[in-house]
């Protein structure tokens, strides 16, 4: 399963803005992971289409989750920036060639299909699974309670100079 770089980007600034008590510009964000502005704009813009963000305009403007953290899947992230789509799209290649499988006796997936439509419904599971709550709690473990209020603080206060 290969994923485009903006899901990253995406779930990164999913976690963050749970840490921050305003809008936050997707310039600010940007600036936090060091990436280009247009580019993590375009990633803001595909989570707000999905109703996961909220644009607040203005000069005290910026991005917000649209839901409690807890409410908003891995799998909810992933769908909005690379779309719904699955993973393998089968083009029945069992049918083609000298020797094709004529299709009236192609009434059922072949094993291929039925095993990455398996593997993809299991895929997705695992991802509905895990919450941006979730993942905030894994950052709190792996780098210590204060490190999202210390983003959060960085966040709103508008300044380019980290503490």
């Amino acid at each position: 399963m290969k994923l485009s770089g903006g899901v990253e980007w995406a779930l990164h600034c999913c976690v963050v803005l749970t840490a921050a008590s305003e809008p936050v510009p997707a310039a600010r964000l940007a600036l936090l992971h060091d990436v280009s502005p247009s580019y993590l704009a375009k990633q803001m813009q595909a989570l707000s289409r999905a109703g996961l963000v909220h644009s607040v305009q203005g000069k005290t403007g910026g991005y917000i989750l649209t839901r409690d953290a807890a409410r908003i899947t891995v799998l909810d992230v992933v769908q909005a920036v690379d779309g719904a789509d699955p993973a393998f799209v089968c083009t029945e290649i069992r049918q083609r060639g000298p020797l094709g499988t004529p299709p009236e006796k192609c009434t059922a997936p072949c094993p291929i299909a039925r095993t990455m439509a398996a593997a993809d419904a299991a895929w997705r599971e695992s991802l509905r699974g895990v919450s941006i709550a979730d993942l905030v709690s894994s950052v709190e473990e792996t780098s210590g309670p204060g490190a999202l209020p210390g983003i959060g603080t960085w966040l709103n206060t508008g300044s380019d100079a980290s503490g």
